[in-house]
């Protein structure tokens, strides 16, 4: 068992309780438990284990008795006799967006649906526009949302198949039969969702390599077993394809599995132009041709320079212009995750966060950052618990009492007071100006009104640009990976207006939003707009996906004097003030 596996078992009681209609105290008991369990800062598994979870806040007598005959047993019969109540396909109704729990109880027990395939037949007969509480646009929302699921389903976001796909190169290459493995394909060039993920492994045992991958505990399904080649299907979905090389090809071959189709088309190209051809093993003489015999490749650094190129970054191979930079020796210097030195857009308990202030700040100073941003939601962001202006102040004292705590004791670490404030409809802010001026930053974004037309909502998101008191824009288009499309928002004109203020645009590297997207980086450096790259952290686990900041900066071609967070702290400070 995991810290996933009981926060997910705990979620599920919470929603079966909901459609049984419980006591709402036991369900938020169910939620509250969750929600501990995924930031307790120790072991909680081990704990639970143990039974020695007493005294752990919102974790009572009976959790604690439930959580540990999970931990310790792998099953709990409460779940199980719970589960035996509802069909199986019951959680994926939960999985449809816009269809919250008392929606979900609504079809189950007024039209008896119990499956997405039901859940689209009613919305498609009228049964669901009829039912109260809903409509017709409802209905069409339902179906719009079914249609998304269905366009994506065989998709993953980057950052849920990390933690695996990692896990499993790690394991392969402490086999005594690997020289070297690495992940490739659209993983390796960070995109933001990938199909399936591709490994390969040079060995002079491909059987013995083989064999491992298929049988280890990661394996939910062997889909192909081969000599050089076999697939499996993990617990979630995700498949990954094993490929075993020579170490000979392996320059070759990563550079060809990593791809972009688009990129290698390119470099074929290029190699033929050259004289060479150019595939998936080697490079080799072109028949007919009197060139060298190229030989073998150390790593793929050897195999570009032979072609004339500096070293192209896997995450900026789609042929979108790096080839040529590579030719010329105008690649700039990506961005590392050391350049990092803090972060903003970081929320408390004070709003919808799952850890105090100082947890949060402990939580950066361990990474080892030199300041941390808090961006708690503003008043309208009610279901997020908004704060109110009074409320806002007192965060604000509090946040400079703790950096006085700090400069008392040396610490070099400073937390800025910020806001994510609400755009509002009509452009304007959701705190007025003077307490907006209190304010170290302020992350402004829209939370509400998001299927205005795109006129509208540029006009909306520009008026909120030019308040002198707005920063930085938070996750610009609103897109939640695989769940929400973005709304439709001119995202040129906004850069435009960006560039003209000075207000910069987040990289929320939420691996939910990953907003804004990679593609319109490079018209924003070409138009001098900065970023920060900002975890929009809702507990101190979720510092972490700077990490995948840094991928996605990396691959929107950004360096460090893009990002206005890899300025050391002095220099941060007399930037924000201006």
């Amino acid at each position: 068992m995991t810290r996933e596996d009981l926060v997910k078992t705990l979620e599920n009681i919470a929603q079966l309780l909901e459609l049984k209609g419980e006591n709402p105290f036991k369900t938020r008991a169910y939620k509250n438990g969750a929600e501990v369990v995924q930031t307790y800062p120790g072991d909680i598994v081990e704990k639970a284990k143990n039974d020695d979870l007493k005294g752990i806040k919102g974790i009572g007598d009976a959790l604690q008795q439930k959580l540990h005959e999970l931990a310790s047993t792998g099953k709990l019969e409460y779940y199980e006799n719970l589960k035996a109540e509802f069909p199986d396909t019951i959680f994926d109704l939960f999985a449809i967006q816009g269809l919250g729990p008392k929606k979900v109880k609504a079809v189950y027990e007024k039209l008896g649906v119990e499956s997405v395939e039901m859940l689209k037949k009613a919305a498609e007969s009228g049964a669901i526009a009829d039912l109260a509480g809903f409509g017709k646009k409802s209905a069409e929302k339902i179906l719009e949302a079914i249609e998304f699921r269905e366009t994506n389903a065989q998709f993953f976001r980057l950052g849920d198949v990390a933690a695996p796909v990692e896990m499993i190169l790690e394991a392969l290459k402490t086999h005594p039969d690997c020289l070297r493995a690495e992940a490739a394909g659209s993983y390796r060039r960070s995109k933001e969702t990938v199909h399936d993920v591709d490994i390969l492994v040079a060995t002079d045992n491909p059987a013995a390599i083989m064999e491992f991958f298929v049988e280890n505990e990661w394996t939910e399904t062997v889909l192909v077993q081969g000599a050089t080649k076999s697939s499996i299907r993990l617990e979630n979905g995700l498949q990954c394809d094993l490929r075993a090389v020579t170490n000979d090809e392996y320059a070759c071959a990563l550079a060809y599995f990593t791809g972009s189709k688009e990129h290698n088309v390119a470099m074929r190209g290029r190699a033929l132009a050259k004289g060479y051809t150019l595939n998936e093993y080697r490079l080799a003489t072109k028949g007919g041709s009197d060139n060298e015999d190229p030989g073998v490749f150390e790593d793929e650094a050897a195999l570009h320079r032979f072609l004339g190129l500096d070293f192209i970054p896997p995450e900026i191979r789609e042929n979108t212009g790096e080839i040529d930079a590579a030719e010329k020796g105008e690649l700039p210097r990506l961005i590392e995750q050391e350049n990092l030195r803090g972060t903003f857009h970081n929320h408390t308990t004070a709003s919808d966060g799952r850890n105090t202030l100082e947890e949060m700040a402990d939580a950066a100073i361990e990474l080892g950052l030199e300041y941390l941003g808090i961006a708690d939601h503003s008043k309208s962001s009610f279901q997020a618990n908004g704060l109110s202006a009074e409320r806002l102040r007192a965060q604000i004292s509090d946040i400079r009492d703790l950096n006085k705590k700090y400069e008392d004791e040396g610490v070099k670490f400073k937390i800025f007071a910020g806001n994510e404030v609400d755009i509002l409809r009509d452009g304007s802010l959701d705190f007025d100006d003077e307490l907006l001026s209190e304010l170290d930053y302020t992350v402004a974004s829209v939370h509400n009104a998001m299927t205005l037309p795109e006129a509208e909502m540029t006009k909306r998101i520009i008026s909120a640009i030019e308040n002198p008191h707005v920063t930085m824009l938070g996750h610009l288009t609103g897109r939640l990976l695989l769940k929400r499309d973005p709304y439709p928002v001119n995202v040129p004109a906004i850069i435009d207006a960006c560039a003209a203020t000075g207000t910069i645009i987040e990289l929320n590297c939420n691996p939910w939003r990953l907003d804004m997207d990679w593609r319109w980086w490079p018209l924003a450096i070409e138009k001098g707009v900065k970023t920060s790259i900002n975890p929009d952290a809702h507990r101190t686990g979720d510092l972490q996906f700077l990490h995948f900041g840094i991928r996605m900066a990396r691959k929107s071609w950004l360096t460090k004097e893009h990002v206005i967070n890899c300025l050391p702290l002095d220099e941060i400070e007399a930037f924000l003030k201006g």
